[in-house]
């Protein structure tokens, strides 16, 4: 019976193979579990909010297609706790997420609106949200 010992190169090699394969996977999963939709607000800033249901991952792709349908998000601020909305410190909780045609003004603005507390409502709902993208 004839043992063959691995040589330095070879652990080397494999040392770098299983390096690159676990980098290669690394990047396969996604970060979060459910979609995540990106808006745009007032075209100057963004947030992102995950997308829990199957009726509100349709209803985000029908916005990001330009249907006509109830188009303003409108959702639960959770504060200290950034989630999928990096690099905002707050997240919209995604059970409270619903589309509004129409809302009262005290929820709308900017993302920076509710970082800085200029938005004073525990509600975010910005007229102008546009679905810019869905990350599945």
């Amino acid at each position: 019976m004839s043992r063959h010992p691995l040589t330095r190169p070879s652990l080397a090699v494999l040392a770098v193979a299983a390096t690159a394969a676990v980098l290669l996977l690394a990047g396969c999963t996604p970060a979060h579990k459910y979609p995540v939709a990106t808006f745009e607000v007032a075209g100057v800033e963004t947030y992102k909010i995950e997308l829990i249901t199957p009726e509100l991952q349709k209803h985000a792709e029908q916005l990001l297609k330009g249907e006509n349908v109830a188009a303003i998000p409108l959702g639960r601020v959770v504060r200290d706790s950034p989630g999928v909305n990096k690099p905002w410190s707050w997240h919209i909780g995604p059970k409270t997420l619903q589309f509004a045609q129409i809302t009262v003004e005290v929820c709308d603005g900017l993302p920076s609106h509710v970082e800085d507390r200029t938005v004073t409502s525990p509600d975010y709902c910005p007229w102008s949200a546009k679905v810019i993208k869905i990350d599945k």
